[in-house]
């Protein structure tokens, strides 16, 4: 062939390729842009944005998301096998479990927060706003529910946001953020429909009402009408750590898609405080289960829990860094505090049969005295596991890494006995915790539930356990989180099978008529149900058990940030062309 024709040739090729590289690029840019088309229409029938409602004390400089980190960050998810197959049987029931629940909110509880399992009726207790149809909709898309989850988006994308659809004005802004905002993200970034992040802009922007405030922190359960009506407003003077530390993903991924910094800038000034006072505190590295938005406060108080009220501030640390795609006041932020959580509130219970296995309490401080290890475990706690096995991969330390692999199992294997609220005793050898640097205060008891085989006579409760302080079980997933977790850091396929008969235990004690229920007392099985279904038990619970018996590529942690509530939010990937999502 001659010189020129060759020559010719490669041109061509060059060009084509030129060509649909450019296409693909501005599809993609459209695509991105089109939010602010439609945030400016109001298209498909979906009020504008801009509610008319006045900014008090509005932000002069807005802060950036920052760029991503220069160091590449390290793989999480286990190299499985190519030839790595789905447990199909095993998530095949559990598919049909979230669709009986489905269907049965579909007909009872329609637009409605939730169903009520045992009276076949809906509540509202979440603004009104059709809670678990929002939560739901990424599991809908994951479980490949298709023709349910367009249902459910036609009428997502109607929802007006501007204010609650209930009786009750105030809403919490944490759970709004967790489940509706991450909801609404989550499900844009599975199917790209441009009107789930118009939805999802529009509670943004009600959602930044509530930190129209002096110093702009924001008032954690919020009277919405205060900003409708033109009202000034202030922060309160006491919050939990969890309700104002755990806004950062929802609200930095809103900015990262729209581009528009003030999302990002509120959740940027609350952490910059936090990140200043965490080694102010009486126990440094760790905040206090409540602090003080109105004087910014946030290292006084004497209790550390890593559970109730505390347990998603925690978590955020490593996930942020992920979604960053670095960030060294994130990584350092969560290192300080997973040093201190290690060192102070992880301890060895007492159980029949001796095993290794570790529970989170709670610390409390006293004027000045050595810190107290209150022995109280509960279900929240169960993400620890999954936590310390997401930081020890970020921190990318060998010695790190083979540290909190361990400490992740032996919290995992806590999780496993674990089912609430409950008083156990403390092991007295704590055999295996020196090498870990875990120091064990003396403390009266602990609260958690365990699984056993030697019982107490009198109580009926396991060797080891004093009392139960909380017999309900609300379909929480904190357990079977850091068992999928787990298993896509490690590839061990027995933690499937325990998941398998967690799942198998769970369904047998709450299933109903219709749906699954809440148990009232987790001792007696045969003690009544209580009617409610908890949106997280679809967004969740269930999202979990069938993440673990698929295809391990299916909402892999390389590619995806799991919110609080199991909403994967898509991280940034780096490509040969920068930065983009995939």
């Amino acid at each position: 062939m001659p010189r020129a024709s060759r020559r010719h040739i490669v041109f061509s090729v060059a060009s084509v390729a030129f060509v649909l590289l450019l296409t693909y690029t501005q599809a993609k840019s459209l695509r991105r842009q089109d939010v602010y088309t439609l945030r400016s229409t109001g298209r498909n029938g979906v009020c504008n944005c801009d509610n008319g409602t006045t900014e008090h004390y509005p932000v002069l400089s807005f802060q950036s998301v920052p760029p991503p980190g220069r160091r590449k960050l390290p793989r999480i998810q286990h190299r499985f096998s190519k030839n790595t197959a789905p447990q199909e049987d095993r998530r095949e029931v559990v598919k049909q479990a979230f669709l009986r629940c489905w269907d049965a909110y579909r007909e009872h509880a329609w637009l409605t927060d939730e169903l009520m399992p045992l009276g076949g009726r809906g509540k509202d207790h979440f603004g009104g706003w059709a809670a678990t149809l929002v939560d739901a909709l990424d599991t809908l898309w994951i479980m490949d529910l298709k023709e349910q989850f367009w249902e459910a988006v036609e009428v997502a994308v109607t929802i007006d946001f501007s204010m609650p659809a209930t009786d009750e004005t105030g809403i919490s802004i944490f759970e709004t953020t967790i489940r509706y905002l991450g909801g609404l993200l989550a499900a844009y970034d599975l199917c790209g429909d441009i009107r789930l992040l118009y939805k999802a802009a529009e509670l943004g922007d009600a959602l930044y009402g509530a930190f129209d405030t002096p110093n702009r922190m924001p008032i954690s359960y919020w009277d919405m009408t205060r900003a409708t009506d033109g009202r000034k407003q202030i922060a309160k003077f006491q919050a939990s750590l969890a309700d104002i530390g755990s806004l950062t993903l929802e609200f930095t991924r809103l900015s990262q898609l729209t581009k528009d910094r003030k999302y990002y800038d509120a959740i940027a000034r609350i952490m910059d405080a936090f990140a200043k006072q965490q080694n102010a505190t009486d126990m440094p590295g760790m905040w206090p289960q409540m602090v003080d938005p109105n004087r910014m406060d946030f290292h006084t108080g004497s209790a550390f829990p890593i559970g109730a009220m505390a347990d998603s501030m925690y978590e955020y640390l490593p996930k942020m860094a992920f979604l960053l795609h670095g960030s060294d006041m994130y990584e350092r932020m969560y290192s300080t505090a997973v040093d201190a959580i290690v060192e102070n509130v992880l301890f060895r219970p007492m159980v029949p049969d001796e095993a290794d296995i570790l529970m989170a309490g709670k610390v409390h401080t006293f004027l000045g005295q050595r810190p107290g290890l209150e022995l109280s475990v509960e279900h929240l706690g169960c993400f620890a596991g999954g936590m310390l096995a997401l930081g020890g991969r970020l921190l990318e330390n060998d010695a790190h890494i083979d540290s909190t692999r361990d400490l992740a199992r032996r919290l995992h294997d806590g999780a496993v006995r674990q089912r609430d609220l409950v008083r156990v005793k403390r092991d007295t050898l704590a055999r295996g915790h020196q090498k870990h640097n875990i120091t064990l205060p003396n403390s009266p008891g602990v609260v958690g539930n365990i699984n056993g085989n030697a019982v107490s006579d009198e109580l009926k409760l396991p060797v080891g356990m004093t009392s139960v302080t909380n017999k309900h079980y609300i379909l929480r997933p904190e357990a079977i989180e850091s068992i999928f977790i787990l298993y896509r850091i490690t590839g061990d396929t027995a933690l499937q099978d325990a998941a398998w008969s967690m799942f198998e235990s769970i369904q047998n004690a709450t299933r109903t008529h219709i749906a699954n229920a809440a148990l009232s007392d987790v001792t007696d099985l045969a003690a009544p149900k209580m009617d409610e279904m908890e949106s997280f038990w679809l967004s969740e619970t269930l999202k979990y058990f069938y993440l673990i018996f698929s295809e391990p590529d299916l909402i892999s942690l390389d590619e995806y940030v799991f919110n609080t509530e199991a909403h994967p939010l898509r991280r940034l990937q780096r490509g040969f062309w920068g930065f983009g999502w995939g």
